[in-house]
């Protein structure tokens, strides 16, 4: 998978990645009001999975949805694109962004540099 899931793509990939396997009724529950019609999210689940991105077990002509695209691997995909248009690839861009633009206070930034340094060890 090398796009962007849509707005709605990706709604429904939280779902379906949150509950591991879904029929249709099962995301609808799970969307936030105002929640769309069921016709709308079926029509993106078969969109997905013409895709690549979900798969399904048959069970007569209902169809239970689960995810092949991994979160982890979209996450890394979005990421990757964020900081290509926003931060011009630039990790020291990034952390600008956020010691400017969300305040980071020096005790929060020596408190994160030191949660880095205890997961590299």
């Amino acid at each position: 998978m090398q796009k962007q899931l849509t707005r709605k793509e990706e709604a429904v990939m939280r779902i379906i990645w949150r509950l591991k396997k879904a029929f249709v009724k099962d995301i609808l529950e799970h969307y936030d009001p105002p929640k769309p019609p069921y016709n709308t999210v079926s029509s993106i689940v078969r969109k997905l999975e013409k895709d690549g991105v979900v798969g399904y077990e048959a069970f007569g002509k209902t169809h239970r949805y689960f995810p092949i695209l991994k979160e982890s691997d979209y996450r890394k995909l979005t990421f990757k694109d964020m900081m290509r248009h926003y931060f011009k690839g630039s990790p020291k861009e990034l952390l600008s962004y956020f010691v400017e633009e969300e305040s980071l206070s020096p005790d929060e930034i020596a408190a994160l540099l030191a949660d880095l340094k205890n997961d590299e060890a």
